[in-house]
């Protein structure tokens, strides 16, 4: 899993609530048996259109966030199934964070185990931050994770609330996997005793 410590990025708004998982990964799309290959396939629904073209109404598709690499999304963001693939699909996609006012727990959960920052932020910050977007091209955000810190283009700084162990990891780069082999003298020892 790669560090995340400070993060700089365009923004695009996804002004929606109850976005759930299968709306950010489809189900028919889980029959992969690799953990790659679905950024293609994120909010694909909405991306495209039934005869696969590109749909030029979704905000993903606007030229303006090609490159987006933080998404605001509305309250309740990834509730639905526990499936590991929506923060695949957002990942691969290219988002290193979410703000939203509120995350469904095992997504958000999902999110810290594959190294995407979920930030949870007051609703009217939440309004405002889009707004912003909406209003100006090419915005910007900056993430600081040691300082527990959204940083906007104008300077204003929104704090938000993390776990000591979920910053640990994210900071580290480490995932379940990862952190249980920092004690892997101690396992071993355990082992031959």
């Amino acid at each position: 899993m790669e560090a995340f410590k400070e993060h700089v990025g365009r923004v695009v708004p996804l002004d929606r609530i109850n976005v759930d998982t299968d709306q950010i990964i489809p189900k028919q799309f889980l029959k992969r048996i690799e953990r790659t290959g679905f950024g293609e396939f994120l909010f694909n629904d909405w991306r495209y259109l039934e005869n696969g073209d590109p749909n030029p109404e979704f905000v993903l598709n606007f030229p303006r966030y090609a490159g987006a690499s933080i998404l605001i999304a509305g309250a309740n963001f990834g509730c639905g199934s526990s499936r590991e693939h929506a923060p695949w699909a957002l990942q691969q996609y290219g988002f290193k964070a979410i703000l939203a006012p509120s995350f469904a727990d095992i997504f958000r959960n999902n999110c810290y185990k594959n190294g995407i920052l979920p930030i949870t932020l007051p609703a009217d910050v939440i309004a405002s931050l889009s707004q912003e977007v909406h209003d100006t091209e090419g915005y910007q955000l900056m993430v600081d994770l040691e300082e527990q810190s959204v940083i906007c283009a104008d300077g204003t700084v929104h704090t938000f609330e993390i776990g000591d162990f979920e910053k640990h990891c994210l900071l580290n780069g480490l995932d379940e996997i990862g952190w249980t082999l920092q004690f892997e003298a101690d396992i071993a020892a355990f082992e031959n005793r």
